[in-house]
């Protein structure tokens, strides 16, 4: 696909020429913390109009379970990022910088399942972090804590290896995708009325790009499942080093869901079209978005998406006890 390429190799592009101006942040990170990307670099899909969103992530200490990143090396690291984006012409980070946090591995662990696990964004973190993201740098330290992020939910996994369901991070992924409706449903009766044209861009982009990040992880894991009625903790890593649109790639190419691909298919072209409409500046996407007919338009191909979406689920899981879990 024309678009999905051109954006892979354009988020490549960019991320290397980050990298080469961030060497005394990786310095400080080394051995000790990682920086990932999340959202359209961290599904490699970036625009020349994407902002970038990262997250900082430390290993914890064996006794303290505190970040062995320490707090002056934190800031450095952060105003070196600021500056980097700056430089390349990247917007600038949203929420004026709040959503850049710095989490330890004892966070992202510790609060799976606990109230404070939404309060704390750790519940975000973890995820976006299996499901979409992007190593920036310290690649060896994210693939550690990817490992041990894992391990995490496939606590049981030594007791059932031929067997395994990964129910736990599937309803965690379930969880994440019925919170991203909920809170834009919630938000469309906050917002004025000047901004309800960004509520239905919003509204837009959650149709395709957060239902193909939470939706490919659950057709990988449960088509996997339903091949070897178990899924390992190897194979989990390597749906992690996937694209969303990765996954979906692959499915398509897997012989053991040929009844699958025509609808597998529909959703790469769907998509690749999807990033085609919306890769442009934000004044011009609320131009489009305020036209009556391209807004309809939008939503066809968007519920289309959905249907592709749905019809790949249920040639794949075949009612399969995993498919079951998942729908109810």
């Amino acid at each position: 696909m024309v678009e999905i390429d051109k954006r892979r190799a354009l988020t490549a592009e960019r991320m290397n020429a980050m990298r080469e101006l961030l060497s005394d942040a990786e310095n400080l990170l080394e051995g000790k913390a990682c920086v990932y990307a999340t959202g359209s670099y961290g599904r490699c899909e970036a625009s020349e109009h994407s902002d970038l969103d990262l997250f900082i992530v430390g290993k914890s200490d064996k006794d303290t379970k505190k970040s062995l990143l320490r707090r002056l090396d934190e800031i450095c690291i952060k105003a070196d990022l600021i500056r980097a984006t700056e430089r390349l012409k990247i917007r600038e980070f949203d929420g004026d910088g709040r959503y850049l946090v710095h989490h330890s591995l004892d966070d992202l662990t510790r609060s799976m399942g606990r109230p404070e696990d939404d309060a704390t964004n750790t519940f975000t973190a973890r995820l976006l972090l299996l499901l979409e993201s992007h190593p920036l740098l310290e690649k060896h330290v994210y693939n550690e804590i990817i490992k041990d992020v894992i391990n995490a939910y496939w606590r049981d996994y030594a007791d059932h290896q031929d067997e395994f369901m990964p129910a736990y991070l599937t309803n965690d992924i379930l969880r994440l995708w019925r919170t991203l409706c909920v809170n834009y449903e919630a938000s469309i009766f906050r917002e004025p009325e000047e901004k309800k044209i960004s509520g239905k861009i919003k509204n837009y982009k959650l149709k395709y790009s957060r239902m193909l990040t939470c939706f490919s992880a659950i057709l990988y894991l449960l088509a996997h499942f339903n091949k070897m009625n178990t899924v390992s903790k190897e194979l989990a890593m390597d749906m992690a080093k996937l694209s969303p649109i990765q996954r979906i790639q692959e499915l398509s190419k897997d012989k053991n869901f040929e009844d699958a691909h025509p609808h597998l298919l529909k959703v790469i072209s769907n998509y690749d079209s999807f990033l085609l409409r919306t890769g442009l500046a934000e004044s011009e996407l609320q131009k489009r978005f305020s036209q009556r007919n391209t807004l309809e338009d939008y939503m066809d191909k968007a519920n289309e998406f959905g249907e592709s979406i749905f019809n790949a689920l249920n040639m794949i899981g075949k009612q399969s006890r995993f498919h079951r879990m998942i729908v109810v």
